[in-house]
């Protein structure tokens, strides 16, 4: 059987050939024959723990979610439909389309960022070193529709999600002041941040301790006026966790019905300012931090043009690499210091299970996919399903770049007798680090 998937970009500390052994492959390879035309297991996570010994569960935000593989905030996850599909999938978590904070009366600051265009193009892209991907390119920014539908979307996904347990994560771009301005529209993160908890618990949130809430700093950011001063963006990742908790529990900021992350994005600075950023995420007070954050966002062109507009978002394998680059660096800084970072979640040109498995030896407990479940068909073997079907199965059975072979090359490679789960990961990053 052909195996067409696109490489994904390199990076990390994993060598380009797993090392492992022929029964172990041979296993492998003929689930990824057999289930190319049978499609995946009902029941996935249990297969995986049966067969192979492997326990994919994790956490996002905190919370417990059956696996790892999550949607990330954009044109895959604005309508109920599209939910439904990745419940279909069993997804661990789906992360809803942007919304654009609002106050009471309807007033958005941010309105600039509801632009209305679904349109998007899947295309090949090349890294500076030669390495082929994929990125997707749209218009649009975040949610153009009316805010009482997202809350809609909201209740109605999480009601569809309650037999299946798949978390549902609101995501919003909230009022963040220009160079210019001096105060913060606290009444939007007050009425945005009651308003989508209320549609949550109503579809059956309460099943979960908190409802995730994803503050979203669009890639779009590092072309606008809003990301041209440093010192703004470090006052915007102090103050957004404090007043998104304060809306909902202002007495102590403590016991939140709501955990605040925070999708950092690649501002067009040095490496050293993502670790500033990162250092900042990590220096308040735990009151008014974040409870988690999703690294990094896309990367941005100033020069590149789409549909007539100028300046575009772009992954792929400069993507990944650059986020690598600065995790590793940022995981050893908290090493050093005998500190854990809080709970995060890695996105970018995440197109393997490889490349996932790079993600969580730096600390990722989840990753958050948008562009590979959108590819073309072809780059898919398995003839069945959505495309978050065919997604999965070459995530974890691919013979060479999925998740089961490169968990066994990392049990090898630190003589474990078991496959190691996310949580284990960390610790072995040393373990197996390419020399």
């Amino acid at each position: 059987m052909t195996q067409r998937v696109s490489s994904p970009g390199t990076g990390g500390c994993l060598p380009g050939k797993a090392n492992v052994g022929r029964e172990f492959l041979a296993r492998v390879q003929r689930d990824y024959e057999k289930l190319a035309t049978q499609g995946l297991p009902l029941k996935l996570e249990a297969y995986l723990l049966e067969e192979y010994g492997a326990d994919v569960s994790t956490e996002y935000a905190g919370l417990p979610v059956r696996n790892p593989w999550g949607k990330a905030s954009g044109q895959l996850s604005m309508n109920l439909r599209q939910v439904q599909e990745d419940l279909d999938a069993r997804l661990g978590f789906v992360v809803l389309k942007t919304v654009i904070a609002q106050n009471e009366s309807g007033l958005q600051s941010m309105d600039a960022w509801a632009v209305r265009e679904a349109r998007m193009d899947v295309e090949t892209i090349l890294g500076r070193d030669g390495e082929p991907g994929w990125t997707v390119t749209w218009k649009g920014r975040g949610w153009w529709q009316s805010f009482d539908e997202y809350l809609d979307l909201v209740r109605q996904s999480q009601a569809e999600a309650v037999p299946s347990g798949t978390l549902i994560v609101p995501s919003c771009k909230f009022h963040l002041p220009g160079p210019d301005e001096v105060d913060w529209r606290i009444d939007e993160y007050e009425f945005s941040t009651r308003a989508l908890l209320t549609a949550w618990l109503s579809g059956g949130g309460e099943q979960f301790s908190a409802m995730p809430l994803e503050k979203d700093f669009s890639p779009t950011l590092a072309g606008s006026d809003r990301a041209t001063a440093r010192a703004r963006i470090v006052e915007w990742l102090q103050r957004v966790p404090v007043l998104i908790r304060n809306a909902v529990s202002p007495a102590t900021g403590t016991n939140s019905p709501v955990r605040v992350g925070l999708k950092v994005f690649n501002a067009m600075f040095e490496d050293d300012f993502q670790l500033e950023l990162l250092d900042t995420i990590h220096a308040a007070l735990p009151a008014d931090r974040a409870d988690f954050f999703v690294y990094g966002n896309r990367l941005f062109d100033p020069d590149r043009e789409f549909a007539g507009h100028r300046g575009v978002a772009y992954g792929g394998p400069d993507l990944s690499d650059r986020n690598l680059r600065v995790m590793a660096a940022f995981a050893a800084e908290m090493n050093s210091a005998g500190r854990k970072p809080i709970p995060w979640s890695a996105t970018g040109n995440i197109c393997s299970g490889k490349m996932a498995i790079e993600y969580a030896l730096l600390g990722a407990t989840t990753f958050q996919l948008h562009t590979y479940f959108q590819l073309p068909l072809s780059e898919y073997v398995m003839s069945r399903g959505t495309r978050t079907q065919r997604a999965l199965h070459e995530l974890y059975f691919h013979p060479e770049r999925g998740y089961l072979t490169w968990l066994e090359h990392i049990r090898q490679s630190a003589g474990s007798d078991h496959l190691p789960t996310i949580r284990d990961l960390p610790s072995l990053c040393e373990a197996v680090k390419v020399r």
